[in-house]
């Protein structure tokens, strides 16, 4: 995941405490060995070998696609899977180094879902472009817990993966559990103080990834129409939502909306919180 993950779990129950720790481990670790695009074994690594050969994926992998096909319809091309080959050109894990912007263009011709063939479970991914579920791999990862701690049990659960997070089971002793939105000024720190009874919140943002040009700042989500982030984003934006899922997926299309990023979690009806 890339991230600290944990779960919190208010109970008597040790057995359960203990099976909750082990699925949370175990099913993390399985979804990243399973759909990271750095591991030689994982399915993204399957479809790269493929090279423009059509191949069966598995129900999980298919349910994945297919989410991520929703995604980039309802954001107009913004979201899109296949936009990861961009890090050639952007190297926000690297302050020190400068991006490569020269290559945008020519990564761009690689980029776009509509250029792949998809018809669960049959997939043709073009030579040369790549599929990438780190968009949505950690809030899916954070909803399997979720998940399975409800069906398990009605003690209070709380999944954070990285700070996307959901609750499972009935409410803590104190009414809800309390989660803080970090600080852009001082990391580490609270901006403010949330009250989570249930469902689920996820971030995004620029304070732990992005590189300054010419005094400008720039985050690390990018809008797969232009290869470049979309102008006037916040810095952070926080979303409440049923699933971990739906959470991340709106957080991430409001950054991917710019300065209309308000605009579009209020015409969807979301609760949500931006630091600028």
């Amino acid at each position: 995941m890339a991230s600290p993950c944990e779960v919190l779990c208010e109970t008597e129950d040790l057995a359960f405490a203990r099976a909750l720790g082990n699925y949370a481990a175990a099913e993390a670790r399985r979804i990243d060995e399973k759909f990271s695009r750095y591991k030689a074994g994982s399915v993204v690594a399957d479809i790269l070998a493929s090279r423009g050969r059509s191949i069966t994926v598995d129900e999980e992998t298919s349910r994945l696609l297919d989410y991520g096909e929703m995604l980039w319809r309802v954001s107009e091309g913004r979201f899109d899977l296949t936009s990861g080959i961009l890090r050639h050109a952007w190297q926000f894990e690297e302050a020190t180094d400068a991006p490569r912007l020269e290559r945008i263009s020519d990564l761009m011709r690689h980029v776009g879902w509509q250029r792949l063939q998809w018809k669960s479970p049959r997939l043709t991914l073009p030579v040369g472009m790549e599929i990438d579920f780190g968009g949505i791999g950690k809030e899916y990862a954070v909803d399997r817990v979720a998940d399975w701690a409800a069906r398990e049990s009605r003690d209070p659960v709380l999944v954070n993966f990285g700070g996307d997070l959901r609750a499972a089971g009935a409410a803590p002793a104190s009414g809800a559990w309390q989660v803080g939105i970090e600080s852009l000024a001082k990391p580490g720190h609270a901006a403010r103080r949330l009250a989570l009874e249930s469902g689920a919140l996820a971030t995004s943002g620029d304070a732990r990834r992005a590189i300054v040009i010419d005094g400008k700042r720039y985050g690390h989500i990018l809008d797969a129409r232009t290869g470049w982030p979309a102008p006037g984003a916040p810095r952070s934006v926080t979303v409440a939502a049923p699933t971990c899922s739906q959470a991340g997926s709106f957080s991430t299309l409001a950054m991917l909306h710019g300065a209309e990023a308000e605009e579009l979690l209020r015409a969807e009806g979301l609760r949500y919180w931006i630091l600028r």
